[in-house]
């Protein structure tokens, strides 16, 4: 049986006038109110190298009726990500059992069986694309015993054995909170990084993800994860713009990077339809510049903070950053992660006075 988004009710609402009260409906008061995106939201195109790699892995993509969730998301980093050799699959089916506020994927109580020919399936695109890179990311699986997790397993390890030298990265679900199916998916997965995302502040959790998620079981995930298998990059990812503050995000920054977390990406959250929990702000890039300096004192060995960034946003270049490489914001910057390692004047000009005073004040925050 289908479970229905989350979405405003459906009521009509009175907007008043001369002529009488006239009606709005849910649907058109909040297309009304839907925020329009502020100036700095653009990105610049890969040219070069980078430029021909994108063609050849569109081409790929396209001539072998591949899918991935960088197209079917549409993406804003494609070009960057497809142009060095990263791209991202979603496994499990194309429904999920929850039902969070900011997702635009389908949700289902029991969705379809899982397939078994999709670890082959996988593979073979891996293959084709020619990537360098690979995320694997799932949808809830509550409708399973261990939650998907020895399926997300079989997909790993057929990936490997057909393409040994493509880097691995696996977006997990939380497993709803089962860490003996997490045990079992880790032993000795060939993996570079494991990621979860915490999505939000852990304030937010009940506006904006599914009640069977929590921060606080996320970071139980996380934690376990690093325990098993302390080779492994962990990796999460935080949300804006949903109604936190800016020190909440820096606390929960903190509790992240407390249970082992080294690399992660704060973006801004964009509503996928106006049923969709509505955007409540748009932090300027001075603040996420001011987020990704805060992010590296802590001690995050990785960062990409910015308007356009994704969870999986560079995700090969984050992990080699990671492991003492160069910053992917530096790293032939297309603008859609801010630093002040690599301060650019169009974006970072803005309010530069007030960003001061905030690093100040998170400096104070990670000290104590």
């Amino acid at each position: 049986m289908d479970v229905p988004l989350p979405q405003v009710d459906g009521a009509e609402v009175s907007i008043g006038g001369c002529g009488g009260p006239a009606r709005m409906s849910a649907e058109e008061r909040s297309k009304a109110e839907r925020k329009r995106l502020p100036a700095w939201f653009r990105t610049t195109l890969p040219t070069g190298n980078a430029q021909r790699r994108f063609n050849e892995t569109k081409s790929n993509v396209h001539e072998h009726g591949l899918h991935t969730v960088c197209e079917e998301a549409r993406c804003p980093n494609i070009h960057d990500c497809w142009g060095r050799g990263t791209a991202t699959f979603m496994i499990a089916g194309e429904v999920c059992t929850r039902g969070c506020r900011f997702c635009a994927v389908g949700t289902q109580k029991t969705p379809p069986p899982l397939s078994p020919n999709e670890p082959a399936e996988l593979a073979e695109a891996v293959e084709r694309m020619g990537v360098k890179h690979a995320v694997i990311t799932v949808v809830n699986r509550d409708d399973l015993p261990d939650g998907g997790a020895e399926h997300y397993r079989n997909c790993i390890l057929a990936v490997n054995e057909r393409c040994p030298d493509v880097g691995l990265e696996l977006l997990c679900s939380d497993l709803d909170g089962n860490l003996e199916a997490l045990a079992n998916l880790l032993q000795d997965l060939p993996l570079r990084v494991f990621a979860h995302n915490v999505e939000c502040v852990p304030r937010l959790d009940s506006v904006v993800r599914d009640p069977r998620a929590s921060f606080e079981q996320s970071l139980k995930i996380l934690q376990e994860a690093k325990r098993l298998r302390p080779d492994l990059a962990l990796k999460s990812s935080i949300m804006v713009g949903i109604g936190e503050t800016d020190e909440e995000v820096v606390e929960a920054m903190q509790l992240l990077c407390q249970v082992g977390v080294e690399l992660i990406t704060l973006g801004q959250y964009l509503q996928p339809s106006w049923k969709h929990l509505a955007v409540e702000r748009f932090p300027e890039p001075a603040t996420f510049a001011a987020w990704d300096q805060a992010a590296r004192e802590m001690g995050f060995t990785a960062v990409a903070s910015g308007p356009l960034v994704r969870s999986s946003y560079r995700a090969g270049l984050l992990w080699e950053e990671a492991m003492g490489g160069e910053p992917v914001v530096t790293r032939d910057s297309t603008g859609s992660a801010i630093s002040h390692l690599n301060p650019s004047k169009d974006l970072l000009a803005t309010n530069e006075a007030r960003s001061s005073s905030r690093i100040k004040q998170y400096e104070q925050v990670i000290r104590g």
